[in-house]
């Protein structure tokens, strides 16, 4: 839990719930702040199975999963190549639309040019392409007066995306099964704070929607887990313009560590289907093995 990406304080929510869980359905459960001296701790320790509630870099692109196979630890989620694929929004798009799965279209542009001129049509969003949790987003609408004037702490390299608009949908495959379908509601953009602040957003589940939809998002979502090699518990997000009926469900990405804090919507979807929290997890920590 922890760790050191911009996500940091989302895993310790995610850890901390993770353990109180683990701990009433029976596991001996020693926590660790993921630091510099990971590789060192976990060979002192010498778990039987890593819980592995890292977001962002290190934790979600395939980096603390390498490490997990060469120590030969068992550990929860995705492996080092759906990690590192899912992470990469521009690369996972590409498995996206090799397996016929509806996406925008998008781009890899220097930061510079992003911030200097429009390189895309508005209405378009900007974001690292190794974020999750909505970090660093930036939605310019049709219209603006300039580009977006993007923070010194974006990285050099950004993906501009066409702007999907519509319903915030969402689907958590666990195993080989999804779960259900959540509609998202928010007053504006399903931001950092709409995600993990109290009253952020309001979470409709199961979603209301039509049979084709609803079919849709799990069958997708589904595809989208075994497309990129998912294991244990993802999480894929969709918007869906009502106007366009299929035709406007588009796939925006794939979450290989969905949040597992008390507003998390995969927590939240298992408990609509009769899994609670310390059951999710336990399944988890079963479903936990190398080389995977």
């Amino acid at each position: 839990m922890g760790g050191p990406s911009a996500e940091r304080e989302v895993s310790l929510a995610s850890g901390r719930e993770c353990v109180t869980a683990l701990r009433a359905h029976g596991f001996e459960v020693v926590e660790i702040d993921a630091g510099a001296d990971l590789a060192a701790r976990l060979i002192d320790l010498a778990p039987d199975v890593v819980f592995n509630a890292l977001h962002g870099r290190w934790g979600e692109d395939g980096c603390v999963q390498g490490l997990l196979e060469w120590l030969k630890i068992p550990y929860t989620h995705s492996g080092v190549l759906a990690s590192a694929l899912a992470m990469d929004k521009q690369r996972s798009k590409e498995v996206f639309r090799q397996v016929g799965l509806p996406i925008v279209e998008s781009i890899i542009a220097p930061a510079a040019d992003v911030r200097a001129r429009h390189v895309m049509d508005a209405p378009y969003v900007v974001k690292p392409n190794s974020e999750g949790s909505s970090v660093g987003v930036y939605l310019v609408n049709e219209g603006a007066n300039g580009p977006p004037q993007l923070s010194d702490d974006m990285p050099e390299f950004v993906m501009v995306e066409a702007f999907a608009p519509g319903r915030e949908l969402t689907t958590t495959v666990m195993g080989d099964r999804a779960l259900t379908v959540t509609d998202i509601l928010t007053d504006g953009w399903y931001d950092y704070d709409a995600k993990y602040k109290e009253g952020g957003s309001r979470h409709v589940v199961p979603a209301d929607l039509p049979k084709e939809i609803w079919d849709a998002c799990m069958e997708y979502a589904l595809r989208a887990h075994n497309a990129l090699g998912c294991r244990g518990l993802s999480r894929t997000d969709f918007r869906w313009d009502e106007s366009k009926g299929l035709a406007g469900l588009i796939l925006l990405e794939t979450n290989t560590q969905p949040g597992m804090t008390p507003t998390s919507l995969s927590p939240e979807q298992a408990q609509a289907v009769g899994i609670g929290f310390p059951e999710l997890c336990g399944w988890m920590v079963g479903d936990a093995s190398c080389n995977r």
